[in-house]
């Protein structure tokens, strides 16, 4: 049996099958397979699919914690990650049955990039929203990210989009920018929302705000908003690829790749790069 066909069987699963370490394998969370061990278990806490025990995502998190096994610290988090992933709507979930209606997710794009600027943006979700496949904007396709920009921005109650350009990071730093970025997205949405839900960003700010470590994968409303913001930042960077095309931007969108490294070294750095970063900085300072 095929891998894809494993992973089709358990889908067809009424809930999502593990296969021992073997499935942790399928999914990306382990490299070495080894068969869970069957002998401590009944017949009713698992299944088999081609004479091969499966475990409920569930019930192999509760035995790894169980094991007090210092080595499954990190496949534990990986798990519970999983898990959270599944259910994307459980923040604004718990929000909603508080009385919570308008729902901010926060997020930004371009703190890494050596050029160009950091770029956040705020989204308010309707509590019908369904958007098959939308997850972290890295973790999607460029084709996928286009057609999803659309649909969020139709489906959306409302949105706002905060760019902070290279100068003003050099100012005051890419964290505060980011802030800023991400204030200025929050205040262009009509109406404001009554809770942020942000990808672990603290803000300080008149509103209730909920940090959440991986959030992006977490929460559908942060998801969308990290399409909004990828999206936008990446069509300003396309732009600039016209008008710069030797640093490469269309394809690198202002990351310190080779190619761009290399093209600061021979054309040198322009307008839009920023000059607080170390590989800018030290261009400049050994041309002075």
């Amino acid at each position: 049996m095929k891998k894809r066909e494993i992973i089709e069987e358990l889908n067809n699963k009424e809930n999502l099958l593990v296969i021992g370490d073997s499935s942790l394998v399928l999914h990306g969370l382990k490299r070495e397979c080894e068969l869970l061990e069957t002998e401590n278990l009944t017949n009713q806490e698992y299944d088999l699919i081609e004479n091969i025990p499966c475990l409920s995502i569930k019930s192999c998190l509760e035995r790894l914690k169980n094991s007090n096994n210092i080595s499954n610290k990190a496949i534990i988090k990986k798990l519970e990650l999983y898990l959270d992933s599944l259910d994307n709507y459980k923040y604004e979930r718990e929000l909603r049955n508080n009385g919570i209606t308008l729902i901010g997710g926060v997020d930004e794009v371009g703190r890494g990039p050596l050029v160009g600027p950091v770029v956040a943006a705020c989204c308010v979700l309707p509590e019908n929203f369904n958007l098959d496949g939308l997850t972290d904007s890295k973790k999607l396709s460029e084709k996928k990210r286009e057609y999803f920009f659309e649909e969020i921005k139709r489906q959306a109650i409302t949105y706002g989009i905060g760019i902070v350009d290279e100068k003003r990071i050099d100012e005051i730093n890419i964290y505060q920018a980011t802030k800023e970025a991400m204030i200025m997205a929050i205040n262009k949405c009509d109406p404001k929302p009554e809770h942020v839900l942000t990808d672990a960003m603290k803000l300080d700010i008149d509103i209730p705000v909920t940090p959440i470590i991986k959030g992006d994968l977490k929460s559908i409303t942060i998801s969308a908003a990290s399409v909004l913001a990828k999206v936008t930042r990446d069509r300003m960077m396309y732009e600039l690829d016209k008008k710069y095309p030797m640093y490469d931007f269309k394809n690198n969108v202002g990351y310190p790749t080779k190619t761009h490294l290399e093209a600061i070294e021979k054309f040198g750095i322009i307008p839009e790069h920023r000059r607080s970063y170390g590989p800018v900085k030290d261009y400049l300072e050994r041309k002075k």
